[in-house]
């Protein structure tokens, strides 16, 4: 199981028609915790959702207006599919407007979004637009953030979804602030770490901008060579990077390049 990051920048305006005439669409499967939440958020004004969030007068009337506009019924009007419609540095790596419909399928059954309004989000599930970031300190019933919010929720749900694996393993492309989200006490499968890094100023170094690019490509790679075990992704080779062993440990694998694409 591949689990990634959102997107604050959403694409709402492309029509899913535009590449994928007929893709299919599951419900998001935290519905009920993601209303609960809308509830919380619909109790704030404008200036407390811009002073919650850092953000601008502009995007905070925006968001109050997705909270407002937000329903439990999701449709064709005002949903899509979390893979196309999130649009950041990682979605444009993995770029799944180029994907087919069978690695999509694919997707659907290996890759999760982790998400602070729906929890983990499938490539094919809709998604209403919203702005909620894991690490925003959030008061609910459940405590004073959203992590206390989740708990242990997202990962007995990847607990279910790797019940089958024999040896079940989570490659996390997601962000630290993400992947908190995961009970690592709960959680009862091997975590592998991807990391990206950049020779920069004579050293190498994580840049965010690349890193989180990587990570979608890492993610792209593995759905179109329906990779299901971790040593297949030792050969990821998109855009200059390769598997460095020796600076790697064995659930922290580390991919350099030396010249940036």
């Amino acid at each position: 199981m591949f689990l990634l990051s959102p997107a604050k920048s959403l694409d709402y305006e492309t029509p899913v028609g535009a590449t994928h005439a007929d893709l299919p669409h599951t419900l998001p499967q935290f519905v009920p915790q993601s209303q609960a939440l809308i509830e919380v958020l619909r109790q704030k004004s404008p200036q407390q959702i811009a002073e919650l969030m850092d953000l601008s007068d502009a995007l905070s009337a925006l968001n109050v207006a997705r909270y407002e506009a937000w329903r439990p019924k999701f449709t064709a009007k005002n949903a899509k599919q979390a893979v196309l419609a999130f649009n950041g540095d990682v979605y444009e790596g993995l770029d799944a407007k180029t994907l087919s419909a069978k690695e999509l399928d694919w997707a659907q059954k290996h890759v999760g979004i982790l998400s602070g309004l729906y929890g983990v989000l499938r490539p094919l599930d809709w998604m209403q637009p919203y702005r909620l970031e894991m690490g925003t300190t959030l008061h609910t019933d459940k405590g004073s953030n959203l992590y206390k919010f989740w708990g242990p929720q997202i990962a007995e749900h990847l607990n279910a979804q790797l019940a089958k694996d024999k040896t079940p393993v989570i490659v996390n492309l997601a962000s630290q602030e993400y992947f908190k989200s995961v009970d690592r006490k709960t959680l009862k499968a091997r975590v592998i770490e991807c990391v990206f890094e950049d020779f920069k100023g004579g050293k190498y170094k994580i840049i965010s901008f690349n890193a989180k690019r990587a990570r979608g490509l890492m993610a792209r790679f593995a759905i179109q060579n329906k990779i299901t075990h971790p040593e297949g992704l030792l050969g990821f080779d998109l855009e200059g990077y390769a598997y460095d062993a020796q600076v790697s440990e064995p659930d922290r694998w580390v991919f350099r390049r030396k010249v940036q694409a």
